[in-house]
């Protein structure tokens, strides 16, 4: 109760106080680019976008990044001690089990993966040789960038952590979260939402591109760059399939050029490559004759 007329003025600057606050503290009263219930909205899609693409670009920009070579690659390819652990866990689980369908499957699936582990090691030693021979300390030509996830990813990027040059990761958020692998150039990871934005940046300063086994990631990024490279929307770049025998199982370019539905100049768009050197090897090549 209200008893004078002191009473009514504290009680009046305490609803002036506890408003003001709420003022202060309400969404509305937060500068926009401070608001991320805004910025997480449908409608700043659009905004969102366009940090994506201009946050990675000021950053190479500043790190003077001047051409990359893309890695790409399967996430389950490790090396062969990693794979060999994961038999051994299974061939356990299988001594106690042996009528389990899933774990046979499982296990002959593992040993699919321990063959494909010299992958991992050519990704590796290709990392190596193409850092070490274009980056000092006034250059950084030829970075080696992969999606910066594990297996080919991690070989790749830590070919040029012990060859102790830069590489770039541009991850991407997954509902099954994908954390960096450990092998990353420390401000040089990236963080994207949107698949597109990420292969934007993944393209437009390559020179090159490696594509090691791997499934339906490493094939997606292989025609997106196949198809800018027929229609001319990327200029020429060296594109190599690492491991023939593995590409020509899973494709048949070919069928397609016998079949007209792309032509036999499409077939000299990529090449073939089975070790470190050969693949770096075509690169150099290819600087060469760009500079003759």
């Amino acid at each position: 109760m209200i008893k004078n007329i002191n009473d009514f003025k504290k009680l009046n600057n305490n609803m002036r106080e506890k408003n003001l606050n709420l003022i202060l503290d309400s969404n509305s009263y937060k500068l926009a680019q401070e608001d991320l219930n805004l910025l997480r909205s449908d409608e700043m899609r659009g905004v969102r976008m366009l940090l994506e693409i201009t946050k990675p670009e000021l950053v190479l920009e500043q790190q003077n990044i001047i051409s990359t070579i893309i890695v790409f690659g399967g996430a389950k390819i490790v090396e062969d001690s990693s794979a060999q652990s994961k038999i051994d866990e299974v061939k356990n689980l299988l001594e106690k089990s042996p009528q389990s369908i899933k774990l046979k499957n499982e296990f002959n699936k593992l040993k699919n993966l321990l063959s494909m582990s010299h992958y991992y090691d050519s990704a590796k030693e290709f990392s190596k040789l193409a850092s070490i021979n274009n980056q000092d300390d006034k250059c950084n030509s030829h970075v080696i960038v992969t999606g910066g996830g594990p297996g080919i990813m991690e070989a790749a990027n830590r070919g040029a952590f012990e060859a102790d040059c830069k590489s770039i990761g541009l991850n991407i958020q997954l509902p099954n979260e994908q954390s960096p692998n450990s092998f990353i150039t420390p401000g040089l990871c990236f963080k994207f939402n949107y698949f597109a934005l990420r292969k934007i940046h993944f393209v437009m300063r390559s020179v090159a591109a490696v594509f090691f086994p791997g499934g339906f990631g490493t094939l997606d990024e292989l025609f997106e760059l196949l198809t800018l490279r027929q229609t001319g929307m990327k200029s020429e770049i060296p594109i190599i399939l690492f491991g023939r025998k593995y590409w020509n199982n899973l494709i048949n370019f070919e069928f397609l050029a016998d079949f007209g539905l792309i032509i036999e100049e499409d077939l000299k768009i990529f090449k073939y490559a089975d070790t470190a050197s050969e693949a770096w090897e075509i690169i150099e090549s290819y600087k060469l004759s760009k500079k003759n």
